[in-house]
């Protein structure tokens, strides 16, 4: 077994593995303890997380430590739940300081979107996470995280930043951008919500996300994947003021 510390959504978690995986994948991470609370792995965790993936149509002939280091994020996620922390599917982005997150479902280039946004901005811009940023949801404000699981080029920085706004991103001809109230906004931000298992922790997810709603701006974003794409939705989610 492996273990190690890492600061996770600003805590401090230890976590014991079989393999080297995710200890690999989230070098940027580790801390010197103590920890908050502890992720154990066992063998039955990953043979759950195998047969879940079947289930659901997305079975894949990766090894043990792919799945392992799936289930320390199904973990992780069920722990820092009540400490006012949701995972969430998104790319986001700091410009300046204020992040922006993009939600889509997987494919309509939400992290290409996020790359024109380096491209236009430069070292301005930090890309904190282009998959599944953690989100923080408290009484002043919201703040995403970095995490180690950032998708197939895991692209990700270990910090943090207020969130200023959350797009919902589908493609379009013509670059477009609308704000969105809360109760249209909700059933996307549901569905790009990791879910967990039980009855109880969605209780709790669905009033973090009435609350994530309520915190940030909501817009629909429509982009043609173009560096242009990215100065038409800073624009609109600051004032229409330019770069």
């Amino acid at each position: 077994m492996i273990s190690g510390f890492y600061r996770i959504a600003g805590w401090n978690a230890g976590i014991t593995t079989i393999y080297e995986e995710f200890h690999d994948r989230s070098k940027e991470y580790r801390c010197a303890g103590p920890a908050a609370f502890w992720v154990e792995m066992t063998q039955e965790d990953i043979d759950r997380m195998r047969a879940g993936s079947a289930a659901s149509g997305i079975e894949t002939p990766y090894p043990d430590s792919f799945y392992e280091h799936c289930m320390v994020r199904t973990r992780l996620a069920e722990l820092l739940l009540p400490r006012g922390v949701l995972l969430f599917h998104g790319a986001a982005v700091a410009v300046d300081g204020a992040a922006y997150i993009f939600t889509a479902k997987s494919g309509t280039g939400k992290s290409t979107h996020a790359q024109y946004w380096r491209a236009l901005f430069g070292e301005r811009a930090i890309i904190i996470n282009d998959d599944k940023p953690f989100l923080h949801i408290g009484e002043d404000g919201v703040t995403v995280y970095g995490s180690p699981w950032a998708g197939k080029e895991h692209i990700q920085t270990n910090t943090s930043a207020p969130v200023k706004a959350i797009c919902l991103l589908e493609r379009s001809a013509d670059n477009f951008i609308t704000a969105v109230s809360p109760g249209e906004a909700f059933p996307i931000l549901y569905r790009e919500t990791c879910l967990l298992e039980t009855k109880e922790q969605r209780h709790r997810q669905l009033a973090l996300l009435d609350k994530l709603s309520r915190s940030v701006r909501l817009y629909r974003l429509g982009v043609n994947m173009s560096v242009d794409a990215a100065r038409v939705a800073y624009a609109g989610m600051n004032g229409g003021t330019g770069t």
